[in-house]
């Protein structure tokens, strides 16, 4: 029922800014519509929405005097503790404790707030996601330690490269061509695996969560947002590769070296692999690592080491019964169910452990691994890693529409 003596004019406004603001901090479209259609019953609106990765179409009140306005926002990186901070604010808004135009400024200071972290912090998050990574690659302690500088290097990157439009898409061709030309002259000099070092230094940039929510919204029937995420998430693994093959190049071509690109940084000794617990120890940390890189709060912490826990140690379960690529349907099944419990006791979004929980699991390693083996002519490798990935990402999600199945969250977001 439409409240009496409502402010549209506020309303409206305010229901774009939840637009803009939920879709600029990556909510996928499949929940983004959801959201929207939710707030704008709350208002008293009437209202249908079309969600993209670049844009937000809303159609705002009936005929014959509908108005659409046209929302252009590039999905940005993910930041969870502001979406949750945007959703105590709708909660508001809802429960009548602010009006819309209230609810609007408040809105509009949040997504005006930098980083919650330091740059140390933040720099340190990014290194030891990116060193966890080596492990789990199977790196030894140089790689380990190769990883952990190059991935210092890859942030300070991030955070010197310009904004606006005429630098998009070139960030991540360059941090692919600094970390891939560093990691082979390390492979020459210190004899380190170049390729896991590669990959895990730019672990953080690999679209495998990108991957995996386009083929969600192609599952519950986004189809435009599926393939443009997909779309998208090839086009950075493109570029990355790139980067990747320039980088690998020039060092082989500067040392002599005339064979393949990707052969030609074979560690000439046996790497030495850590002990599992260094494995375990990497479990341990790379939760709170993601949660600092995704912005999560201090408070949910917790919950989202909870779920990516569980949810690695489901995914190693199901490896050893099912296979590696079935593995993470259990893993996602598990991360899923977490999230979707912590949505129903806590009243918070689902997402705030779900995120970092299948960014311990999604297949972007894969993807990357096909790419570089096509790279170097090896086109049966590269097939299989391709299949392989897209047989991950479908595992992942049917393991999450299981879990909303099984403990439906409540919640949308």
């Amino acid at each position: 029922m439409p409240p009496t003596g409502r402010d549209t004019e506020g309303s409206v406004a305010f229901l774009m800014k939840v637009a803009e603001l939920l879709h600029s901090y990556g909510t996928p479209a499949f929940r983004l519509e959801r959201v929207l259609l939710k707030v704008a019953s709350d208002l008293g609106i009437e209202a249908s929405f079309l969600s993209t990765p670049t844009a937000v179409i809303a159609s705002v009140g009936e005929a014959p005097r509908r108005v659409v306005h046209l929302i252009r926002s590039d999905s940005g990186e993910v930041d969870l503790g502001k979406l949750v901070e945007f959703d105590e604010t709708m909660d508001r808004v809802r429960d009548r404790e602010l009006t819309p135009r209230e609810g609007l400024e408040r809105l509009e200071a949040i997504a005006g707030r930098g980083s919650r972290y330091p740059a140390a912090v933040g720099a340190l998050a990014f290194a030891a996601a990116s060193a966890g990574a080596a492990v789990f690659f199977h790196g030894g302690p140089l790689e380990v330690l190769a990883t952990l500088l190059l991935s210092l290097v890859t942030y300070l990157l991030a955070r010197l490269s310009p904004g606006g439009h005429d630098a998009v898409g070139l960030f991540e061709p360059l941090a692919a061509f600094t970390t891939a030309s560093l990691a082979a002259a390390g492979a020459f000099w210190f004899g380190i695996d170049a390729r896991i070092v590669t990959l895990a230094g730019l672990i953080v940039l690999v679209p495998g969560l990108t991957l995996t929510v386009g083929f969600i919204e192609l599952a519950t029937r986004h189809l435009v947002s599926g393939m443009a995420r997909l779309a998208g998430a090839g086009a950075v693994f493109l570029t990355l590769l790139f980067g990747v093959a320039l980088g690998w190049r020039v060092v082989a071509l500067i040392a002599g070296f005339e064979g393949g690109i990707a052969t030609a940084f074979l560690p000439p000794r046996t790497t030495s692999e850590l002990t599992a617990g260094w494995v375990w120890a990497a479990v341990l940390t790379a939760p709170f690592a993601f949660a600092i890189v995704l912005e999560a709060r201090r408070s949910e912490f917790g919950v989202i080491f909870l779920a990516s826990v569980l949810g690695y140690l489901a995914a190693r379960f199901g490896a050893d019964r099912l296979g590696g690529d079935l593995g993470p349907f259990l893993g996602a099944l598990v991360v899923g169910l977490v999230a979707n419990a912590y949505a129903r006791l806590a009243d918070r979004p689902a997402l705030v452990p779900l995120t970092p929980g299948i960014f311990m699991l999604v297949p972007g390693s894969l993807g990357f691994r096909s790419l570089t083996s096509f790279l170097d002519a090896d086109a049966a490798a590269g097939t299989e890693w391709a299949f392989r990935t897209g047989l991950v990402a479908v595992s992942l999600v049917g393991g999450l529409l299981l879990s909303n199945l099984i403990l439906p969250p409540r919640r949308v977001l």
